[in-house]
């Protein structure tokens, strides 16, 4: 049985940030595997600041992220996951939903 998620990030034992839509496979009360459909690495960068701009910058920090497919040499659309293997599943800021939402139709 599958329970509906939405789209997360999902922070992997290995420190990778995976965003997905992300439903629970379910059997009785345990949760068996997440199978995460059209998965994407999130990679994040974070601008290099010389020591005198930094009191200009505050803390408004922004941050460069880029989507690539996980697994690049699939075909896979939905792709079993661990529980063991996640360490947390979060809310996607706003934009870097609509990020995903914009490649992912695109991929189609």
């Amino acid at each position: 049985e599958f329970l509906i998620m939405s789209i997360k990030i999902a922070l992997l034992s290995t420190q990778e940030q995976i965003i997905s839509d992300v439903r629970e496979m379910v059997s009785g009360d345990n949760v068996v595997a997440y199978v995460f459909n059209n998965p994407h690495k999130l990679s994040v960068q974070t601008p290099l600041l010389l020591e005198e701009d930094k009191d200009d910058f505050n803390d408004n920090r922004s941050v460069q992220v880029s989507l690539t497919p996980w697994i690049l040499v699939t075909s896979d659309k939905d792709v079993p996951v661990s529980p063991s293997n996640v360490v947390a599943l979060v809310e996607p800021l706003t934009s870097v939903r609509e990020m995903y939402e914009e490649k992912v139709n695109a991929d189609d």
